[in-house]
């Protein structure tokens, strides 16, 4: 038997999320478009024959312009530290930039510390040719002494499998720690916080997104109805309209997709009603933002 933890870093937007959500075969992490999705580092358990990784999903290494993000990429850097396989997730369908050679200098200062296997996960082959694959290998090939190089698909599933088995052949032997149901450390509370600011996520543009926290005020279970009551704090009134939305219509679908992703997930119905509050410079106060778990 295998167990091992494996840390997922890059910057942002390389897809991290989506890729822990493959390859558990459960969505634990939220995902969107839009850069420094994640905030939080995400503990997701995968069992596979023979054995058992813990990976830990974590922020997007970037330039932090607030508390919030400083505390994101810190949050990061410190995972790095606690795991014995490190993935370094990477897109195939753009050469490495300024970004990917300041998380390549994390890992090189994270190893000097403690050497680990490193595997360079090459991320949206699905959207490239594949005569234009190997360019983008050879690249990140001269800047890193990797152990393995992965191309995959976190979106189509494709060549994950592989991901998975090369992983488990560099984990240490142990026995799994966690148990068989387990997959993930996250209350419910703070997975129906998540879902609800994935909706904001996509139904909102410019600064609204990353001015938003989700804080889950009442979480009560009544046999198979849970009733959730939420509150959506904002940077400013006029964030705070452009949830609501005219007559309260984007704030009403954002609260039922929301509804619906938390019922398939929890598999029990939900009532969940939500409010929306001001709070100026949250991301900027050290209370608001230990009361957010950040």
């Amino acid at each position: 038997m295998k167990f091992g933890t494996v840390a997922i870093i890059g910057r942002s937007n390389v897809g991290k999320s989506t890729l822990m959500n493959r390859l558990l075969g459960e969505k634990i992490a939220i995902v969107s478009e839009k850069p420094q999705t994640t905030r939080t580092r995400i503990l997701g358990v995968a069992h596979v024959p023979g054995a058992q990784i813990a990976f830990l999903d974590t922020p997007g290494l970037h330039k932090p312009d607030h508390l919030l993000n400083r505390r994101m990429v810190r949050t990061t850097v410190e995972t790095l530290d606690d795991a014995d396989v490190l993935y370094v997730i990477m897109e195939a369908i753009h050469l490495p930039g300024p970004g990917d050679l300041a998380a390549i200098g994390h890992v090189k200062t994270a190893l000097a510390a403690h050497p680990r296997p490193v595997i360079l996960v090459i991320n949206k082959v699905d959207l490239v040719n594949k005569l234009k694959l190997l360019p983008v290998i050879e690249a990140y090939a001269r800047l890193f002494d990797w152990t393995e190089v992965v191309p995959v698909s976190a979106e189509t599933g494709d060549n994950v499998d592989r991901l998975l088995a090369v992983t488990v052949a560099h984990l240490p032997e142990g026995e799994g720690v966690y148990g068989e149901d387990m997959i993930t450390d996250q209350s419910m509370r703070t997975l129906a916080a998540e879902m609800i600011r994935e909706k904001i996520l996509q139904a909102t543009e410019q600064e609204v997104p990353y001015s938003v926290a989700v804080e889950i005020e009442q979480f009560v279970e009544e046999g198979k109805l849970a009733r959730i009551h939420a509150v959506i704090l904002v940077e400013r009134e006029t964030q705070k309209g452009i949830l609501i939305g005219k007559h309260g219509d984007r704030l009403k679908a954002i609260s039922t997709q929301a509804r619906l992703d938390m019922e398939r997930l929890f598999r029990m119905k939900v009532f969940l009603e939500v409010w929306v509050k001001v709070r100026e410079s949250w991301r900027e106060d050290e209370q608001t933002l230990a009361e957010l778990g950040y």
